[in-house]
């Protein structure tokens, strides 16, 4: 298996998991009419997804590098990895906007709101939270707006799974094991 069909392998699978949850996730939101507990299911599936960089870069580094790899080998596998299932990720959440949920900013900006002030928030911590809340409604009013802040929701925890996942399975080859191979 080449790098480039180990990337788009595990990237596609992590990327249908992701993909999965936000659409399940974004279903139980409209269902319930609350955006609470899908925080944690979304960032905790994210990282179970990304695990498979993890065993993207170890099945390469074992099957097809000789049980060597370098950390820029293992992080370019990962991020490749992190980047395709990302992607897939953005597609679908652009898709589930426009076509399916185009009122979910109003809606979310409304629950942040309201949370805020039931919460017993300032005037000054309510009004900063409008704010901030008018700031991502601009940012969605594009279609490259909604696509980098879904990328930026994302993309980072792969990020930073690339990352681990270089230096845990990084591995020189042995000086050793090469002269007695000789």
């Amino acid at each position: 298996m080449s790098m480039k069909r180990n990337v788009l392998v595990f990237g596609s699978i992590a990327g249908g998991l992701v993909s999965l949850e936000i659409i399940i996730g974004t279903a139980l939101c409209y269902k319930s009419g609350t955006f609470e507990g899908n925080m944690l299911v979304g960032y905790t599936t994210m990282l179970l997804a990304f695990s498979l960089e993890f065993v993207g870069v170890k099945n390469y580094r074992d099957k097809y590098n000789g049980g060597i790899i370098t950390f820029g080998k293992a992080f370019k596998i990962a991020i490749l990895i992190a980047l395709v299932a990302s992607t897939m990720y953005v597609v679908v959440w652009v898709i589930e906007y426009y076509l399916f949920i185009p009122d979910f900013m109003d809606k979310y900006s409304a629950h942040v709101i309201s949370k805020a002030r039931a919460s017993g928030a300032s005037a000054a911590d309510i009004d900063a939270k409008v704010k901030q809340v008018a700031t991502m409604k601009k940012m969605y009013s594009t279609p490259v707006g909604v696509v980098l802040l879904t990328y930026m929701e994302i993309f980072p925890i792969g990020l930073i799974v690339s990352i681990i996942t270089a230096l845990v399975l990084k591995r020189k080859a042995n000086n050793d094991n090469v002269v007695a191979a000789s």
